[in-house]
């Protein structure tokens, strides 16, 4: 069982694992409380990795994690975030980026964060989904920063694109 010093230490990576995160969102989800919870908590020093296990959810103002597990990496020297991976079937995330673009939503088999890039990859029966649209695929790539979106199909599959139709008024199909 973690000790109450390494504990406080799991929840304040957590927090950390968060914050980058909602660096393109809605301004006001950083200055919410975030709420961690898990079935295990695990922190090493030496290594900078820290583990949470079972049932694993975050939440902070709009944005929500879930997953199986989630493991941090952090930098030795400065204990800065490298990278987060969360596992799960699927392990799933959703945010509101800005009130005009609305809630976006991911989820996956695996969900990798790189804190250096700002990309989220998205791998095995991937999905990514926002104002109507959806990309789905085995890896999809999101860039936080940029709003740019990859997606690949792989082992035989296709990527998927759906697009809402054109509510424009003047529009009446093709023409």
């Amino acid at each position: 069982m973690l000790n109450k010093l390494n504990f406080a230490k799991s929840v304040f990576l957590a927090c950390l694992v968060a914050a980058p995160m909602i660096a393109s969102a809605l301004p006001s989800d950083a200055n919410q409380p975030i709420r961690l919870l898990a079935d295990r908590a695990t922190y090493s020093e030496r290594t900078g990795v820290t583990t949470y296990s079972g049932s694993v959810t975050i939440e902070q103002g709009t944005l929500k994690i879930a997953a199986d597990n989630l493991t941090v990496n952090l930098n030795t020297n400065n204990r800065s975030i490298n990278s987060a991976v969360a596992t799960g079937r699927p392990a799933t995330m959703q945010q509101i980026i800005t009130q005009e673009k609305g809630l976006a939503k991911g989820q996956a088999n695996r969900i990798d964060y790189d804190a250096v890039s700002g990309i989220v990859t998205l791998t095995g029966n991937a999905k990514l989904t926002q104002a109507g649209s959806s990309f789905s695929g085995n890896v999809i790539r999101y860039s936080l920063k940029d709003g740019d979106v990859e997606a690949n199909g792989g082992g035989g599959k296709r990527v998927e694109l759906i697009f809402p139709p054109n509510t424009d008024t003047n529009q009446r199909g093709l023409r």
